[in-house]
């Protein structure tokens, strides 16, 4: 049977950053000479209420029993804002909704990863064929289940030597001898946005506070030291990583609050900036690429052009990806790259699921 070369399609995201429930309506074609295309149609981010923020950020000390109905919660909350945008918007015909859910636990050393929202019952009740929980399958291969953006940034950005997503953590992928490569770098905004929020902003606009703030060697030399910056690829973080190595060191009573934020920003630049080849041209998106501070850092660091993309492209670039990844899911083809993630074999990952 010939493949589809048209398709319309959802891609829903939900970031470890807590800005909201990103969602993006999407036209993808395909041909054989040119490889994959796309348009966006409706966007929207959906901001979280203070109530799940919390509720989000609590859940990595939750029971099993607290987190079976926080799923069931999160899988309602998350069918009323897909229903409501696809109303709002008026999109018809869609072949598929391609949710990521909303990362609680990431554990790929122990084997295991929880998204929640990937319920079966969303179909059901956003009445649309779902594809989704894509990271589970891949760490059951022995894989990380991360990251899952580098075969988007090979079938749709390949022009770009560097693919930098600046998120909650920083990603970066590429092409290394015919292989694709990628992996978590460091933390960005899962740090740098709770150090504004003690300034009474919820996130450092433009850079301008690290800018004027004042830099600590000793922080600096302290961060430096954190042993994940030496570990190969395949490798990514999660929340508990955060609390259990960066926080750790930040929350050290010799750094006062004036030296935090300016050296944890440098800090992260410098980080960056290493994993880079001079002169090499980087496509930056997610919600750092508005951190001008923070791209001059990377730039004063290692001679390369950052292309920061226009607003849609930045904002949406994930839920972009995770609508292709569906997409090959309904293919049947690779969506998963064991040379990203250190699974045992490259593989279609996610669940279908349909409303009948």
């Amino acid at each position: 049977m010939s493949q589809k070369q048209t398709y319309h399609v959802l891609g829903v995201m939900s970031g470890t950053s807590l800005d909201g429930i990103d969602l993006a309506e999407i036209f993808f074609e395909f041909s054989s000479e040119e490889g994959w295309s796309f348009a966006f149609g409706s966007l929207e981010t959906v901001a979280y209420s203070e109530a799940w923020r919390l509720r989000l950020k609590e859940a990595v000390s939750f029971s099993e029993e607290a987190l079976q109905q926080l799923n069931i919660d999160y899988t309602k909350l998350l069918s009323e804002v897909i229903n409501t945008f696809i109303a709002s918007n008026d999109i018809k015909d869609l072949d598929a909704v391609c949710s990521h859910g909303h990362t609680i636990l990431h554990q790929p050393e122990n084997g295991f990863t929880l998204q929640i929202g990937n319920l079966p019952e969303i179909a059901q009740q956003i009445n649309q064929t779902v594809v989704c929980d894509f990271r589970v399958a891949d760490v059951a291969l022995g894989g990380q289940g991360a990251p899952l953006v580098p075969i988007g940034d090979k079938l749709l950005f390949g022009d770009y030597d560097y693919c930098l997503n600046l998120g909650g953590f920083a990603n970066c992928s590429f092409e290394q001898e015919g292989r694709r490569i990628a992996y978590d770098i460091c933390p960005v905004n899962i740090v740098l946005n709770p150090l504004a929020e003690a300034y009474g902003k919820p996130y450092d606009d433009g850079g301008i506070m690290a800018r004027q703030g004042k830099f600590s060697l000793t922080l600096s030399s302290a961060l430096r030291e954190i042993p994940f910056y030496k570990l190969r690829p395949p490798k990514s973080l999660g929340l508990e990583w955060v609390q259990n190595n960066f926080l750790s060191i930040l929350n050290d009573s010799r750094f006062g609050d004036p030296y935090k934020l300016r050296t944890v920003t440098d800090h992260i630049a410098s980080v960056i900036a290493r994993q880079f080849q001079k002169g090499s041209k980087v496509l930056v998106t997610g919600g750092g690429a508005y951190n001008i501070y923070l791209l001059e850092k990377i730039k004063q660091s290692k001679d390369v052009t950052l292309v920061v993309p226009e607003e849609s492209m930045i904002e949406y670039k994930e839920a972009l990806i995770f609508g292709l990844l569906g997409v090959l899911k309904l293919r049947n083809e690779i969506n998963c790259l064991a040379s990203v993630t250190g699974a045992k074999h490259d593989h279609s990952s996610g669940m279908i699921y349909f409303p009948g």
